[in-house]
């Protein structure tokens, strides 16, 4: 990846964070009321779901560039209409994201939070279509190597790390104005238009 690219991917994974969802409401929940340490747990937790999910989407362009070659353009045609869809979905969706209680006295503990966390993405297996579908802009069939996988995998951890973590550190004070309708629609209507820009690249430079 050129460094040009690092700051594209850096950027998309920090946009698409910072964007009000469940994930963002779990983490300011347990910063608020079991304190910052149990949010950044959860933030945790969120990064290795999310690393599970790349991992996974890695290796299935891998099958797909080994196996089908030429194919792979095709693969990169049907990723950017999935994100241009995905784009059309955020620019059209309705906010309904709430700060849910985290429940009774037993669910304090890091190790809850960060599980929680974990199993709260791998809640939402289509992510593994979205990182399938925004890999190919930047790398091709035959580029799929250790050094192109450790930066994907080093980008996707601080991106989204430093995002769910500076909302358990300070989301909580903020939370009521973060959660708020205008602020989501807003931010839905932002992370939108870049997946539809994104999409409509990555299909047209297949």
């Amino acid at each position: 990846m050129s460094p040009f690219d690092v700051i594209i991917f850096s950027g998309i994974m920090v946009a698409l964070s910072a964007l009000p969802s469940s994930s963002v409401a779990l983490v300011i929940v347990r910063a608020a009321t079991l304190g910052t340490a149990s949010g950044i747990a959860v933030a945790i937790g969120i990064v290795l779901g999310d690393l599970i999910f790349v991992a996974t989407a890695m290796l299935g362009l891998f099958v797909i560039a080994e196996t089908l070659g030429s194919l792979f353009t095709l693969a990169k045609i049907i990723g950017g209409i999935y994100l241009i869809y995905l784009g059309f979905k955020l620019l059209t969706s309705k906010i309904n994201v709430t700060l849910a209680s985290t429940g009774p006295e037993k669910s304090k503990g890091l190790f809850t939070s960060l599980f929680a966390g974990l199993f709260l993405t791998l809640g939402d297996v289509k992510a593994i279509f979205f990182y399938a579908s925004i890999f190919p802009m930047f790398i091709g069939s035959s580029t799929i190597n250790a050094q192109i996988i450790t930066t994907i995998f080093a980008i996707t951890a601080l991106s989204v790390g430093s995002v769910k973590v500076a909302y358990a550190v300070f989301g909580a004070k903020l939370s009521r104005h973060l959660l708020q309708s205008k602020y989501a629609e807003k931010s839905n209507y932002f992370a939108g238009g870049i997946l539809v820009i994104i999409g409509s690249y990555v299909a047209l430079k297949a």
